[in-house]
């Protein structure tokens, strides 16, 4: 019992709880803005129990309530989901000759927040609680802050005047911050930033966070020439 407590207490899976804790407040809004777009509480607690992706979940209810062709909102959270793929390769070696149920569990708890504080840490065993407890963790909080916004959605009024449609990229851009305090993660950033504001006028929802995904590329070359240099 000392040791499971002492894991608990470990800074890589207290800090993944206190932010599956916050990403429940995103929740919350993602249940609002859903509920204020039409779909009922069920519709909305079934989505974020099986999709679980919250910028594709936010994706689809906007174009849903812009009175968007529902395969332009399938179209936009597949495009967004479409980054889960590189999460996937980052990922790999950390769930490497793990059992295939732990890696498919793994699949449906592998988001923003879980990717985040998994490459974060220094070593794989810090990497592999970091992720569980961070995705776990979201998991549970995201699906409870879901039906609560569900419920007293319909009660509020337009959410956008509090500002609950701005929560999730608030949110997203906290997660970015472990991830730039190098040359190669701010040039990743950077460049990702140009890519994604000089396309978002001009394709469909979605293509421009997919295609900004490529600056990884150049950020992880910087990276590696820093590397070198250094002794």
């Amino acid at each position: 019992m000392h040791a499971r407590w002492n894991r608990l207490q470990a800074p890589p899976v207290r800090d993944a709880l206190v932010l599956s804790a916050a990403v429940g407040v995103f929740g919350v809004s993602f249940g609002v803005l859903a509920v204020s777009s039409g779909l009922t509480v069920l519709q909305a607690c079934a989505m974020s129990l099986l999709v679980f992706t919250g910028a594709s979940q936010f994706a689809a209810i906007g174009l849903t309530a812009a009175g968007s062709d529902p395969s332009a909102a399938v179209g936009s959270a597949l495009l967004l989901g479409a980054r889960h793929l590189a999460y996937g390769v980052a990922l790999g070696p950390i769930f490497s000759g793990s059992r295939r149920t732990t890696r498919a569990v793994a699949a449906q708890v592998m988001i923003d927040e879980s990717t985040a504080m998994a490459t974060a840490q220094g070593n794989p065993t810090d990497a592999r609680a970091a992720f569980w407890a961070a995705g776990l963790g979201v998991y549970v909080f995201w699906n409870l802050g879901t039906l609560a916004g569900a419920l007293v959605g319909n009660g509020i009024g337009d959410p956008t005047r509090y500002g609950l449609d701005a929560a999730f990229p608030c949110g997203f851009l906290a997660l970015i911050v472990t991830h730039v305090r190098d040359r190669g993660g701010q040039t990743a950033a950077a460049l990702a930033t140009v890519i994604a504001l000089a396309l978002v006028s001009i394709v469909p929802a979605g293509l421009p966070v997919l295609v900004a995904s490529a600056a990884i590329i150049p950020g992880m070359v910087v990276r590696a020439r820093l590397a070198r240099r250094s002794p």
